[in-house]
């Protein structure tokens, strides 16, 4: 038997992101999910060897890079359409959930209980973490549209770091503070 796991997971480059935007350069989910990986990695690392507080960095990157593989089977659904109202997110939450369980079952019996909490996170500090890295992997593909001068993503910088500035999260704090602006810079003074 084959099992289509993987060759699915792979697919993840032909979904773009961003769809109702005009973007100077495209991102596809395998691009933004190894993005969201190298974060939440990071703030886990922050939150454990800086700020002395529990977290498990491979975990969190582990988890990032599968927390949107259920857009294999449903596609990347715009931000504003998502979140318009509870009925609409609820109800794709639930889409998104069939879809992972759909996922899991694509895999050997044995691997899938090793799989399954990362496509059905159930570690909130895990979640809150790969959360952060989305938003924050959103508010930089944000900057660098804002730094190519595309004025079309003003307003969802706007959104994004308003929602960044209201997590409670000590290492998303500490990276804004310390990391942040490093995006706004060029090859040339990064170095």
């Amino acid at each position: 038997m084959q099992h289509r796991f993987f060759a699915l997971i792979s697919r993840m480059r032909y979904i773009n992101r961003w769809g109702l935007m005009r973007n100077t350069f495209s991102e596809n989910v395998q691009e933004h999910s190894h993005m969201v990986a190298v974060l939440a990695h990071g703030l886990a690392m922050i939150q454990r060897d800086i700020l002395g507080e529990c977290a498990d960095p491979d975990r969190c990157a582990v988890a990032a890079l599968y927390h949107d593989a259920s857009e294999i089977l449903t596609g990347d659904l715009a931000t504003p359409i998502k979140y318009y109202n509870p009925a609409i997110r609820d109800a794709y939450k639930a889409v998104e959930a069939v879809s992972a369980q759909k996922l899991l079952s694509m895999l050997p019996q044995e691997l899938q209980p090793g799989f399954a909490p990362l496509l059905h996170e159930s570690d909130a500090s895990v979640s809150a973490i790969v959360k952060a890295a989305d938003k924050l992997s959103a508010y930089i593909k944000c900057l660098e549209e804002l730094k190519a001068g595309n004025s079309e993503f003003e307003s969802a910088a706007r959104q994004t770091r308003a929602a960044l500035d209201a997590m409670e999260l000590p290492c998303l704090q500490w990276f804004m503070a310390h990391c942040l602006e490093s995006f706004r810079l060029n090859l040339d003074q990064l170095e």
